[in-house]
């Protein structure tokens, strides 16, 4: 099975280019159908009473949120136009609030979601909701790319964090057309449990399952020597010059991982190559 169907969700200009390089890569190497949805949103709550407010402001807020709508949208014709890809792209204007029914709607019916990085500089209030919603309520897995570097093709040295989770399992399940491709698959395991079924052989049930299909594994057994798994993630893909993390999404509360942090904020915050998710 390849990614056949690749949506995008574009909410500004500062940070459309990224994703809409990758899901171009993506689709020429899959043959695929990349998909942009660009949304003008609008950060007020209609069904909450701001003092100074009236109906002028509340028509001026929408009528922005068209104008910015159009010019995503126009851009993403541009780029998109010139790329010799198979392509679409819609525009629309969604409340903050309702944002995630949007997303989630488009996202249940693709195969992949291409998504730049949702914290960092000229970030808006809706890159974060994007991601969670295409993850939770659109059950799809997420590409979230980086700023810089080559957008990803065919990735050819993948590490797979592996913690036993249901999470993790579902990321590695959907990311088999990027494993099944690449040269070296390395099974990255963080001071395993010293009890469990699998404390003599960590990783070695998911290396069996995954060479079953083909891949090429190796398990690094590492051991956590900072206070954040994600810390110790990211030099490992640094020193083993990986070119795709795949790791399950959110194992904690979503606001639980705004408040104290997790893996999964802090591997987006810090990534320095994509990073597939699934939750």
């Amino acid at each position: 099975m390849a990614f056949k169907s690749l949506l995008t969700v574009l909410t500004g200009l500062e940070d459309a280019d990224p994703a809409l390089r990758q899901i171009i890569a993506l689709a020429g190497a899959q043959d695929a159908h990349a998909e942009a949805l660009c949304l003008g949103v609008d950060c007020t709550q209609t069904g909450y009473y701001y003092a100074g407010a009236n109906a002028m402001l509340l028509q001026e807020t929408l009528t922005r949120a068209n104008a910015e709508a159009a010019e995503i949208l126009a851009h993403a014709n541009d780029v998109l136009g010139k790329s010799g890809v198979m392509w679409s792209a819609d525009d629309g204007v969604a409340q903050i609030a309702d944002l995630g029914r949007h997303v989630a709607h488009r996202a249940r019916f693709s195969d992949l979601v291409v998504l730049s990085r949702p914290y960092g500089e000229n970030r808006g209030a809706a890159a974060e909701p994007i991601v969670e919603a295409a993850l939770f309520e659109g059950h799809a897995p997420v590409l979230v790319v980086p700023d810089e570097g080559e957008p990803l093709t065919t990735p050819k040295n993948i590490l797979v964090a592996w913690n036993q989770s249901v999470e993790a399992m579902r990321a590695i399940r959907r990311a088999l057309p990027f494993l099944r491709a690449a040269d070296l698959v390395r099974i990255v395991v963080i001071d395993p449990p010293t009890h469990g079924p699998e404390r003599s052989d960590p990783g070695g049930l998911l290396a069996q399952m995954l060479a079953r299909h083909g891949v090429t594994c190796e398990i690094d057994v590492l051991s956590k020597s900072t206070n954040r798994v994600s810390d110790a993630l990211n030099r490992h893909a640094v020193d083993t010059s990986a070119d795709l993390m795949v790791m399950g999404a959110y194992g904690h509360s979503r606001f639980r991982e705004a408040i104290l942090g997790g893996a999964t904020r802090n591997m987006l915050e810090q990534a320095k190559i994509p990073v597939f998710m699934a939750h």
